[in-house]
C-alpha cells in the first residue's frame, strides 16, 4: 500500500477518473445499439449526438482515434443504408 499523501490521493483519483470513463464508454455503447436498432427517421435524428459522444471518447483518451473514425463512419453507412 501507498504511503505518501499524494500517493494516496493519485489512487482516489485514480478510482475517480476510472469510474467516470466507464460510465461514459457504457453510455456511448448503448446510444450505439440504440441508433442500430432504431428506424431511419429516429436513427438520422441520434446519428449527430452519437457521434458527438464518440468524439468526445477520442478527444479524452478513452477510446483510440481510429476507433472513433472507424465507429463514426460505420453509423453514417448504417444510417445512410436504411
Amino acid at each position: 500500500m501507498a504511503n505518501h499523501k499524494s500517493s494516496l490521493k493519485r489512487i482516489r483519483s485514480n478510482e475517480a477518473k476510472r469510474l467516470r470513463n466507464r460510465y461514459q464508454h457504457k453510455t456511448t455503447r448503448n446510444a450505439i445499439k440504440k441508433l442500430k436498432e432504431a428506424d431511419k427517421k429516429e436513427a438520422e435524428a441520434l446519428l449527430p449526438s452519437v457521434v458527438s459522444m464518440v468524439d468526445k471518447l477520442a478527444k479524452k483518451n478513452i477510446i483510440h482515434d481510429n476507433k472513433a473514425a472507424n465507429l463514426k463512419s460505420q453509423l453514417t453507412k448504417h444510417v445512410a443504408a436504411l
